[in-house]
């Protein structure tokens, strides 16, 4: 049997960041587990998140990526890890344009006939695990804004292209000020949630 691929996405611009460390405690935990690992570090690459001109016009029609690199990461993911800030309630800019430009017709979803429902095209992709950091209180996130992104991920995005993947979702609320020793607990609780997930999609590999 071959080992599995996983993929872990970044999105913040620092390089000594919170999330650089979260995912490189990540991809440790990922490699350990057995996976194949790919990293895509979308600020260090610097990702454009603009939908070019071509792309928009093309995306009825004959789309043609202009990543076709990412494309491909994305594609042969069985495993995929996002480790982003929360910033205004939303994803970050970059990590938002890679959602527009990657998870594009032909790679993550086709057009059905009529413009009815999306036709999805990452059935490979087992499982998610969203990691971020955010500098309210959970009470926020949870009570009123009713965690926006973990549903716009869910259902707006997972749902029409993979909806086989299930999603683990993994928050570090009040981020700023959080402590060695609450950084240390959080980032010993990613790795767990990364073995188990990946426990569970080797098995289904089986």
């Amino acid at each position: 049997m071959t080992a599995r691929r996983c993929l872990i996405v970044t999105a913040h611009p620092l390089r000594q960041s919170l999330c650089h460390h979260l995912a490189d405690r990540a991809e440790a935990a990922a490699r350990d587990a057995g996976m194949t690992v790919e990293r895509l570090d979308l600020a260090q690459t610097a990702f454009d998140p603009r939908l070019t001109e071509e792309e928009r016009a093309s995306y009825y029609a004959d789309f043609q990526p202009t990543v076709p690199g990412d494309a491909a990461q994305l594609a042969r993911a069985e495993m995929l890890i996002l480790v982003f800030p929360t910033w205004w309630s939303g994803f970050p800019a970059v990590l938002k344009g890679w959602f527009d430009r990657v998870w594009a017709p032909g790679t993550a979803f086709d057009h059905s006939p009529g413009f009815g429902p999306m036709i999805p095209r990452l059935q490979r992709l087992d499982a998610v695990l969203a990691v971020t950091t955010q500098g309210g209180p959970a009470w926020i996130d949870w009570l009123v804004l009713r965690r926006p992104l973990r549903r716009i991920l869910r259902l707006g995005i997972l749902r029409p292209c993979a909806p086989r993947a299930r999603l683990h979702w993994r928050a570090l609320y009040k981020a700023e000020t959080a402590g060695a020793e609450r950084v240390a607990d959080f980032a010993a609780r990613v790795e767990a949630d990364v073995a188990a997930l990946a426990r569970d999609t080797l098995a289904a590999a089986r």
